[in-house]
């Protein structure tokens, strides 16, 4: 089965119109351990600069021991800023803190890495929800693992399913569009009946 979104997702458009209003385009990358969310970040950050797009990278992973390491050396290479705090800060405080610095700076997008977290950890949940909630990003992407499947759909699903849970207002983002609690439901109940 294949997901189509409502709408087309042009993040260059988007990233343009975010500039006019004189705010950076947040984008937060979201997933399991292991599945390459700093690797990808690192590919769009490469891709937005060949648009002429200017980057910053928030270490917002502060629970993983070597994470922030893994994001410097990815901005080191492309030679783009990196907002970081180190470990064991709160995450949300540091996205936070790295958009009003990109916004101060005239930066043009702002990529969040996030720690890797099962959607049965509580912990890293509760702190995603409130990563998301407190920044308002334009743009959560889900990076899953291509060789699993339809197992990359019921992660997805059960991670969506935990974030209604945990009450995220109106900030559930499905097929590209932001959905209040009854749309974010009604649609994971679609999604699944198609399963």
């Amino acid at each position: 089965m294949i997901l189509t979104p409502r709408r087309s997702i042009d993040i260059l458009r988007d990233v343009h119109a975010s500039k006019e209003q004189r705010k950076p385009y947040v984008v937060v990358f979201v997933g399991v351990n292991g599945v390459g969310k700093s690797t990808n970040l690192a590919k769009v950050a490469y891709w937005l600069l060949q648009h002429e797009v200017n980057v910053v990278m928030a270490a917002c992973d502060t629970f993983r021991s070597g994470a922030v390491e893994q994001l410097r050396t990815h901005a080191r290479r492309l030679q783009i800023p990196i907002f970081e705090k180190g470990y064991e800060k709160d995450p949300a405080i540091v996205a936070k803190e790295a958009i009003q610095e990109a916004t101060r700076n005239g930066s043009d997008v702002v990529l969040v890495d996030t720690a890797g977290r099962m959607q049965d950890n509580e912990p890293l949940m509760r702190a995603l929800s409130k990563l998301i909630y407190l920044n308002n990003p334009d743009l959560v992407l889900f990076v899953g693992e291509a060789l699993v499947g339809n197992d990359a759909v019921d992660q997805l699903m059960r991670a969506l399913w935990k974030l209604v849970y945990l009450k995220i207002p109106e900030l559930v983002v499905f097929g590209g569009e932001a959905l209040g609690w009854n749309g974010a439901v009604d649609q994971l109940r679609k999604v699944k009946q198609r399963l």
